[in-house]
This record gives structure tokens, sequence and C-alpha cells, in this order.
């Protein structure tokens, strides 16, 4: 992989990183405790609530999950091991690499790891 093409990965991952704490700062109310107020809340519109806090919840934790990834893709390109499979050592191809910059892995061991 070329200086230039590095250099571009880099600035995609912060991009996406800068991307995804900006959605967390706008939806950070969303997953807030619901009332159990039914004076003032009807049932259902308690149960939307819920399953609104449960699927905020969620997207937080794959958010982090996404995050995490970025954060050590920034740390494999600052280390110079950016584009090498974590497992086998070969090239991870750059075709890969544009399609998801985060990944760790080359197609072949991502492929054993899932089936695994």
């Amino acid at each position: 992989m070329n200086t230039q093409e590095l250099h571009d990965f880099k600035k995609r991952l912060e991009r996406m990183h800068e991307d995804l704490r900006a959605d967390a700062d706008s939806v950070r109310d969303n997953a807030k405790p619901v009332q159990l107020d039914q004076a003032s809340v009807g049932r259902l519109s308690r149960m939307d609530a819920m399953q609104g806090q449960a699927m905020a919840i969620e997207t937080r934790r794959r958010r982090n999950i996404q995050l995490q990834r970025i954060e050590m893709a920034l740390v494999r390109i600052a280390s110079g091991d950016y584009g090498t499979c974590q497992s086998c050592e070969e090239d991870i191809d750059p075709r890969r690499l544009k399609i998801d910059p985060t990944a760790p892995l080359c197609i072949t061991c991502a492929s054993v790891r899932e089936t695994s």
C-alpha cells in the first residue's frame, strides 16, 4: 500500500470517527430511563418509549464497537501494521479495506473465524 492510499484511509477513518462521535452526542437522551408514571403516560406509550430506549441502547453499543474498531485501525496505521492481516500477516486486499477500512483480517482469515 502506498503512502497516498494510507493517507486516504486515515482521513476516511478520522471522518468516520468524527461522524460517530457527533451522532452519539445528538442521541444521548434517547437511552434515558423511561418514566413509569401510568397517570401521565398510557401503557402503550410507555411500551413504545421502552422499545425506543432499548433500540437506543443497542445502537449505542454498536456505535461504541465501531468506534473501537476505528481507533484500532488508526493505531495500526500509526504503527505501520495497517493493511496486514492480524492472523496470517498477509496483506489485506485493498478492495476489502475500501469496503471496511476497519477490517483487521484478510477475507480468508475472516471467513475461517466466522465458521468456527
